[in-house]
């Protein structure tokens, strides 16, 4: 008797061809549907390493896992860095949106700078169709644990990125 590949098969077979590391929307192009993501995240046979990045636990183990899931952003026009690894998503910025909401934080000693998490937040609503909405959602459920939240600021990086009417039905459901 031949026994057919199921949904989940089809799609660990995706993910090994990947290396046994997949972003949501990666997996999306390469037509696993979310719901199989999720199936295999709750089955045990994905493992979440961060939001929106899944890797196969029957797959060799990562030496840097923190260094898997990179991404940067860059004003309009900068040149990209030419970076073979780790993989690096870039997101590209207008100069008004690349200097907002800049934080500095102190790292192992060296001077970072971070965005804020509510200019982080309105930048997750603006790249949601690159992203995906289950990453903004993610980080609006961890931003409105957060203490203090700031809704002013928020609505400020919103009205900035032109999300405010994205945002607003989300922020108007939660609080």
């Amino acid at each position: 008797m031949i026994q057919k590949a199921t949904t989940a098969d089809k799609a660990k077979t995706i993910i090994l061809k990947q290396g046994g590391i997949i972003r949501t929307q990666e997996a999306i192009k390469q037509g696993i549907h979310p719901r199989t993501l999720y199936q295999l995240r709750d089955s045990g046979e994905l493992e979440q390493l961060s939001r929106g990045v899944y890797r196969l636990r029957d797959s060799k183990p990562l030496v840097h896992p923190d260094i898997v899931t990179v991404s940067i952003a860059l004003e309009k026009g900068a040149e990209q860095p030419r970076v073979e690894y780790p993989p690096v998503t870039v997101f590209r910025f207008s100069s008004e949106c690349f200097s907002a909401g800049i934080e500095i934080h102190m790292l192992d000693g060296v001077s970072v700078r971070i965005y804020s998490p509510e200019k982080t937040l309105a930048d997750c609503f603006k790249f949601r169709n690159t992203i995906g909405m289950d990453i903004v959602l993610e980080a609006l459920k961890l931003y409105r644990q957060r203490t203090p939240m700031n809704l002013q600021r928020l609505m400020h990086y919103a009205a900035l990125c032109r999300v405010t009417s994205v945002m607003k039905p989300y922020l108007e459901a939660i609080f």
